[in-house]
């Protein structure tokens, strides 16, 4: 068989294509939401990260979960939890946002390596192939786990935080932003009005994609016009 191997990977590549712009279509619209409910959304996640909290104390009690290793993912979700004192604002040089970006790698590390190991040790301890380790999570256990415990707030914040001075003016400002308004001659609530980082991503790569289809003559019809 020759056309049928090619139709697979043509049908995989489609499938690839589909699935990524169905969650970039998916951020997008969760970017707006928040957008248009910060309040809501501050409170949504200011309770998800207790709520995540409550849990690896549970995990660490209940299951046996290293205790250093819950005590530095309770520690990470405190510092995400400083995030939320600008919500949703935040200085993409911010130290404290910085510093969440690492702990967000080093969460997935460790324990990535804690799984790792302890499925290891378990089936050296088996005595034949057939048997089955009782103390060892499944996948579906591990992967909930990181969505849940490691993943979950740092990518909710992603979703909801914004890059650009999207505020309003205060009482320092005001004279300031309305000056500005009234000398650039344009619409005052768009020049205040910044982006989601989700969006601005999305957008970029759609003007990235948009410069390269006109480098290779790909225009649409009302551009040449």
């Amino acid at each position: 068989m020759w056309i049928l191997p090619l139709v697979g990977y043509l049908g995989t590549i489609v499938g690839f294509c589909f699935l990524t712009l169905a969650i970039a279509s998916g951020l997008y619209y969760l970017s707006e939401l928040v957008e248009e409910h910060t309040v809501l959304a501050k409170r949504f996640l200011t309770k998800l990260i207790y709520t995540i909290m409550a849990l690896l104390l549970l995990l660490c009690i209940i299951d046996r979960f290293p205790f250093w290793l819950t005590v530095l993912s309770i520690s990470s979700h405190v510092i995400y939890l400083g995030n939320m004192r600008r919500f949703p604002y935040v200085k993409l040089s911010d130290p404290l946002f910085l510093t969440s970006c690492g702990l967000v790698l080093l969460n997935h590390y460790l324990w990535f390596k804690h799984f790792s190991h302890r499925q290891e040790r378990a089936y050296q301890r088996m005595s034949s192939y057939y048997d089955v380790p009782s103390d060892v999570p499944t996948f579906t256990e591990i992967a909930s786990y990181f969505g849940l415990c490691v993943w979950l707030v740092p990518f909710a914040l992603f979703v909801s935080l914004s890059a650009s001075d999207n505020v309003l003016p205060t009482m320092g400002n005001e004279s300031a932003a309305d000056s500005s308004n009234m000398g650039g001659g344009g619409d005052g609530s768009k020049s205040r009005r910044g982006q989601g980082m989700v969006k601005v991503l999305v957008d970029n790569v759609l003007a990235g994609i948009g410069e390269v289809t006109g480098m290779l003559g790909w225009r649409r019809q009302d551009d040449r016009i």
